[in-house]
């Protein structure tokens, strides 16, 4: 089924692209949202001067998202998360708490950038991608610590420190 795109729609296309879908897809999704209807002239028409400044606004976006992942190289983010002595969170930490974390670094960084496999369960690190768009992606490295702990680069100072407290108390 041919259908003329209303709005830009992630994996699909842009407003104003013709594109070629299934019908159950547009059917059940495209069609009641509003987000594509028939590719008529008329229709065309229409949204010639909305397809002109979508493109010049995906331009600047893209600008925009350019230099962010030139600042997200080499970032790394630090989340606090209430864990079981053997490192298994009680919760998880998902893609609203990374995006949060980087927001508070001043990073705009939104939830729906973030892109991981599953939610983080255990206190670790691991790198995170984080996609704004199909081509435009950057990678964080996001440290998970307990509630209260200390933060990623102070792990041996405070252990020896714990180990020489222990000796003095002896």
């Amino acid at each position: 089924m041919r259908l003329l795109l209303l709005e830009d729609v992630r994996k699909l296309g842009h407003l104003g692209d013709v594109v070629e879908v299934t019908a159950g897809y547009a059917r059940n999704y495209l069609l009641p949202q509003r987000l594509a209807t028939e590719p008529t002239e008329e229709n065309m028409k229409a949204i010639e001067d909305r397809r002109r400044a979508a493109t010049a606004g995906r331009a600047k976006l893209m600008k925009e998202f350019t230099d962010l992942v030139a600042k997200l190289k080499d970032v790394s983010v630090t989340i606090e998360a209430a864990a079981n002595p053997e490192g298994t969170l009680y919760g998880s930490v998902g893609e609203k708490e990374i995006a949060a974390a980087l927001q508070t670094q001043g990073f705009p960084v939104l939830a729906h950038h973030v892109s991981l496999p599953g939610h983080i369960r255990t206190l670790d690190s691991r790198m995170v991608t984080l996609e704004f768009a199909d081509e435009l992606k950057a990678e964080v490295k996001v440290w998970v610590v307990r509630e209260g702990g200390v933060p990623h680069g102070d792990e041996t100072g405070a252990a020896q420190a714990a180990g020489d407290a222990a000796a003095a108390g002896e």
